[in-house]
């Protein structure tokens, strides 16, 4: 066996980050945890994951975390929340690090900025839909690739009509009925918004134009995603709905890890479904749509609107529904404004994010929805 990978965890007191050390545990001698970082929330549990792994840095907050990030090791688990994550993921790659990617929105916002300072192979999703394609993708040349389709599992509203939407809680929405997860995924999930920005994550990683990228709705969450090949023939790639195979599959890549996960029990009779997207139910990933093939900045003003719209439900200010319309709002002012610039600099980026947060915040304010 090869010497351990040195291994840096960013988000480790999050979902993503606890199920990566259970991934550590579960092989011993392939890795060493080198670092952690958490947003503060759970100073208890990171004192435990510190004295666990004996890990000598650690860090709290943004500017920390890319700090750390940017330390000598093989790879940077990124699975910070929201675009607090971008300079993280920016340092880790300047660093030469292989960042195995839970925090979608670095590079969504970062769009070109992040592609550039990534060397072939040097990001590996870890996103369940992301991890899939890119193993089915193994399965062909990709001027072979007709489609990329991802499945959603349409989350706790998935057979609302939009007027029934509109009467939604905070309670309800967070009750994800297949995935264990962070607030703001869990909201984006329900609101379809997380499927919409994994449709952006999905064309910037594989360069795959945006009207090659479908959406399906798979309740099971069984089969992750699929690829479309031009002769007629997809491959999906399949398993039980368990964050630690595609976390396994990111840290060891090109190795594979033995029972990383449970595998699908074909002993049992079971009935996989597959039905299209609601878009006027749920209209968030063709606004996603529209801001990735708008480029630049659009994705960065789409993220962070969204963002201030989830808190603003979370807390009782904003109806379910108006955390689509919101997005719509503040990216239709973006998109009409003079003021469209591009993602080519980390400052333009943060730029963007920032008014975009503001003007979120005046559309929830003022009542406009």
């Amino acid at each position: 066996m090869s010497r351990p990978r040195d291994v840096v965890i960013l988000g480790s007191t999050g979902s993503i980050g606890v199920q990566a050390l259970d991934v550590v545990t579960r092989n011993p001698g392939r890795f060493r945890v080198v670092g952690l970082a958490a947003g503060g929330g759970r100073t208890d549990l990171l004192e435990q994951q510190v004295r666990a792994f004996g890990v000598s840095r650690v860090a709290m907050g943004a500017d920390a975390a890319a700090e750390l990030a940017g330390m000598g090791c093989d790879v940077v688990l990124n699975a910070m929340a929201g675009a607090a994550g971008l300079l993280p993921t920016l340092a880790a790659l300047d660093a030469g690090n292989v960042v195995a990617l839970a925090n979608k929105e670095s590079l969504i916002i970062g769009g070109p900025l992040v592609k550039k300072r990534a060397a072939p192979g040097q990001i590996r999703p870890v996103d369940s839909e992301h991890s899939a394609l890119a193993q089915c993708l193994m399965g062909g040349r990709h001027e072979e690739v007709a489609r990329l389709i991802l499945t959603a599992s349409g989350g706790p509203f998935r057979d609302w009509d939009a007027g029934r939407l509109a009467t939604a809680t905070p309670e309800q929405a967070l009750a994800h009925p297949t995935w264990s997860m962070g607030p703001l995924v869990t909201i984006n999930s329900a609101t379809l918004v997380n499927k919409g920005l994994e449709v952006i994550e999905a064309h910037l990683l594989f360069d795959i134009p945006f009207e090659r990228i479908g959406v399906v709705v798979h309740p099971q969450s069984v089969v992750h995603s699929m690829v479309e090949f031009v002769d007629g023939s997809t491959l999906a790639q399949a398993s039980p709905p368990d964050m630690r195979l595609p976390i396994a599959w990111a840290l060891g890549y090109p190795d594979r890890f033995a029972d990383a996960a449970p595998g699908c029990d074909w002993t049992r009779a079971a009935a996989w479904e597959f039905a299209p997207l609601d878009d006027e139910a749920f209209p968030a990933v063709s606004l996603a749509r529209r801001a990735g093939a708008a480029g630049g900045t659009a994705p960065a003003v789409f993220n962070a609107a969204d963002e201030v719209a989830v808190a603003a439900f979370l807390a009782g200010r904003l109806a379910f529904t108006g955390i689509v319309d919101t997005i719509a709002v503040v990216l239709q002012r973006h998109l009409s404004s003079d003021n469209r610039g591009n993602a080519d600099t980390v400052e333009r980026v943060l730029t963007a994010d920032e008014w975009a947060r503001k003007a979120a915040a005046e559309v929830i304010e003022g009542g406009a929805l």
